[in-house]
């Protein structure tokens, strides 16, 4: 319940930065992580790590080996999962994406997973974001990101080759997940 509050304190501080007002339940978890081919991921990013519900999941089915950055814009949220993974690299800013994934030697990467909330974003910093998940995506990688409507379905066709989306109802709200295939 401490989470909850924590995650809820930084949406009302900020809801077109963090643009819930809970974070993912685990069947939202459940079916984002289903997307990823795990064995044959050697490069992840995350992008809008929130509170890190996604983050340990991600680090609990990726192999040993395989190497993670995760980007959190909030300064207090970046705090919190510097806490929790003191040992992985954190960022601050997505639209910085194919510059990180670059000086981090990451590129191309396998899969990128994001909770970002595109619907409130500026059309461009939308674009520019998901420009360099296109970008930075080797052939084949996937993107896998949800959001509360369908909206992003046609900026999503415009990029990738393949586009499924699923809907879970056991999220609070209710959510969309798009998995994208470069």
């Amino acid at each position: 319940m401490e989470k909850r509050l924590f995650f809820l304190q930084r949406f009302l501080a900020n809801p077109r930065l963090i643009g819930s007002v809970a974070p993912s339940s685990r069947f939202l978890c459940e079916q984002m992580m289903r997307c990823v081919p795990w064995e044959q991921t050697d490069r992840v990013v995350e992008l809008g790590a929130g509170i890190g519900v996604m983050t340990r999941d991600i680090f609990r089915r990726k192999h040993p080996d395989a190497r993670v950055l995760v980007f959190e814009k909030d300064p207090e949220l970046r705090r919190h999962l510097a806490g929790r993974y003191p040992e992985q690299f954190l960022f601050r800013e997505a639209a910085e994406l194919a510059r990180v994934v670059e000086q981090q030697g990451l590129y191309p990467v396998d899969a990128i997973v994001s909770g970002l909330p595109f619907a409130v974003f500026p059309a461009e910093a939308r674009d520019c974001i998901l420009d360099q998940v296109w970008e930075v995506l080797r052939p084949g990688g996937v993107f896998v990101t949800f959001q509360y409507s369908l909206q992003l379905k046609r900026h999503l066709q415009q990029r990738f080759r393949t586009l499924s989306i699923e809907f879970t109802p056991w999220n609070l709200p209710p959510a969309f997940v798009y998995r994208c295939e470069k």
